[in-house]
């Protein structure tokens, strides 16, 4: 009786384990480099979800004539630079809703940076995104008395790229982040589309400063407000995606034009993804957020 017992025991081990083995072999393998958290299996990539149409019909006005960087911006550009992100949780993260609601904020933030739309241009103002690849007649170098990013002669620093960047101190780590010699070569980031999005998505992935949030994180929830921060009214959502990316010049200061338009370009892109503006999220707005990066004492923020 008892040897019975034992034979039972063993041979639901041995059911058990081919069940498991069997099991196994029927888990989806992820060769993306990512995977869906709880689950065995990947995020589709950029380009599974935002395709060249998509790109198109939110950049409508970018090669008009009266558009300042015709035949610049383009969807491949795009896909290539994002390649490089991916598989850290650039427009990956999440299910097909969060990636393309990243998507939608961080393009909303490019088109609102690049436009050249106004309220009564064709299409409206948010269909003119993409319309500068650089900042237009720069009033000065951007050249600061930095030692570790020292300027190179005759450079100038002013703003490139689809999330602009600016000075000497941001080119430089930017550019060792990305293998590039943008210190010495600034113009790669506005003669190559490619690197032009390259700087604007590492902008996006990484924090201004140490121990603050980068706008990514953010956006797709990795970031909890400390009490400062509660007390300073900044709370999750792309009000705090603003505060990151432009707090100094567009945040605490109520009810201004640059915020909304960020915000607008948001809301309009959701809907042109099928995600629509009912998913947008809370606290849309930064206008009585504290700024984590006051334009007095950072520049950084550019």
């Amino acid at each position: 009786m008892a040897m019975g017992r034992i034979c039972l025991v063993v041979l639901l081990a041995l059911a058990l384990s081919l069940n498991v083995s069997l099991a196994s072999k029927k888990m989806k393998v992820c060769d993306k480099g990512w995977e869906c958290k709880g689950t065995y299996c990947c995020n589709q990539t950029i380009s599974e979800i935002f395709t060249v149409d998509n790109f198109e019909e939110l950049f409508s006005k970018r090669n008009t004539p009266v558009a300042h960087a015709v035949g610049f911006w383009d969807y491949y550009s795009f896909i290539n630079a994002a390649a490089q992100f991916e598989g850290i949780g650039f427009g990956t993260t999440g299910g097909q809703v969060m990636q393309q609601k990243e998507l939608a904020a961080f393009l909303g933030n490019v088109a609102a940076e690049t436009s050249c739309g106004y309220n009564v241009a064709t299409g409206g103002p948010t269909a003119w995104g993409l319309c500068y690849k650089e900042e237009m007649s720069p009033d000065q170098l951007y050249c600061d008395q930095n030692l570790l990013y020292p300027c190179a002669p005759g450079a100038s620093y002013h703003g490139r790229g689809a999330l602009p960047i600016y000075w000497n101190f941001n080119y430089g780590p930017i550019g060792e982040a990305l293998k590039l010699d943008l210190l010495t070569s600034p113009d790669m980031v506005s003669n190559n589309a490619t690197i032009g999005f390259l700087t604007a998505m590492w902008r996006w992935m990484n924090p201004i400063k140490p121990k603050q949030p980068s706008a990514h994180d953010v956006f797709v929830g990795n970031w909890k407000p400390t009490k400062n921060d509660t007390e300073s009214y900044r709370l999750p959502g792309f009000g705090m995606v603003i505060n990151v990316l432009n707090g100094g010049l567009e945040c605490g200061k109520g009810d201004i034009d640059a915020m909304n338009n960020r915000i607008s370009h948001y809301l309009y892109f959701l809907d042109l993804l099928g995600v629509g503006r009912e998913q947008a999220g809370d606290n849309l707005d930064c206008g009585q957020q504290v700024p984590l990066n006051p334009v007095s004492t950072s520049t950084t923020s550019r």
